[in-house]
């Protein structure tokens, strides 16, 4: 953020452990000094309009809001609202939401569907630019397989394992970016091939989910509104260690409209090779999965929600 121009202030804050454990004895404490802090803050930058986007950190800030009657807008990027926002939602006077599994019962503002901010360019590449960047113009269909940018152990050893029967496919070019952490290992293991791209980063993700035919990914709100985006279709592998399992909840979301599968992780290893296979095998999947996830695209996120954001901003008084 500091390089984009824009200060952060830091203000002391701890997330509830779900146990119980001596440092939620200290929480009340932290909390009180986060909640003087946040107040400081509001008043100093004179806030019109306060946003929370979720995360414990999040909360200080807009309970500071409220005591000070300051408009509140809050955004779930997930399919199950996390605590703060379900907290938050009480007494927001704006909700803006990717999924509507994610819509509370109880809400004191307006709710709106705009989905998630993503990259303005992301959509704008196309699939021969993307094919020729990766040097798989020859390919007959490519899959890309990504966890982030730091990777994804469990996608990895995967790929590891089965990364010979993919090649086998007759045409299929295989993009893997491994993450940082994993790349050295993996280059060094895994054999060369012409038709696989392993990469440490993706940097140009427009290029790859443009050549793609198909992804195999995690499923945390920005990826998943990033394959709506560009029409990639999906084998999501929602992570099992986030917060209220929410990976799962946005993948079954997206599968139930049809732009995607899901593949738990615990049967990663056993099924991956045989989805990828039905999926490229069977006519016209790939192309109603693209044609589902496009229909589920909400490339105007930003521009919605910094509307909404003005709007209450020159509208509602304090």
């Amino acid at each position: 953020m500091p390089l984009a121009g824009y200060p952060i202030s830091p203000i002391t804050v701890q997330g509830l452990q779900r146990k119980i454990t001596a440092q939620n004895l200290l929480m009340p404490f932290r909390v009180a000094k986060g909640l003087r802090e946040s107040i400081q803050l509001i008043q100093q930058f004179d806030a019109d309009v306060v946003v929370g986007t979720g995360g414990f950190v999040a909360l200080p800030i807009l309970l500071a809001a409220r005591y000070l009657v300051r408009p509140i807008v809050i955004q779930e990027q997930n399919a199950f609202m996390g605590l703060t926002n379900r907290l938050a939602s009480r007494f927001a006077d704006s909700i803006h939401l990717a999924f509507e599994e994610a819509r509370p019962k109880r809400v004191k503002g307006s709710v709106h569907m705009n989905g998630n901010p993503v990259r303005a360019d992301l959509g704008n590449a196309s699939k021969s630019e993307g094919r020729t960047f990766f040097d798989l113009d020859r390919a007959d269909k490519i899959i890309l397989v990504f966890g982030g940018s730091l990777g994804s152990l469990a996608l990895n050893e995967a790929m590891a394992t089965l990364v010979s029967g993919l090649l086998a496919i007759s045409g299929l070019g295989v993009i893997w970016q491994t993450g940082d952490r994993y790349f050295d290992s993996y280059s060094e293991s895994v054999q060369k091939h012409p038709r696989l791209k392993m990469h440490k980063y993706i940097d140009r993700m427009d290029l790859a989910q443009a050549a793609a035919d198909l992804a195999v990914c995690r499923s945390g709100a920005s990826t998943c509104a990033e394959l709506m985006l560009t029409g990639t279709p999906s084998i999501m592998v929602p992570s099992p260690n986030v917060a209220e399992d929410h990976q799962t909840k946005n993948a079954r979301s997206i599968e139930k409209q049809g732009a995607c599968e899901v593949l738990p992780e615990d049967q990663l290893m056993a099924e991956l090779l045989d989805r990828v296979k039905n999926l490229i095998e069977t006519t016209g999947r790939l192309s109603a999965m693209s044609q589902k996830a496009l229909q589920l695209a909400r490339p105007h996120a930003a521009d919605r929600i910094a509307e909404d954001v003005l709007m209450i901003a020159e509208v509602q008084p304090r």
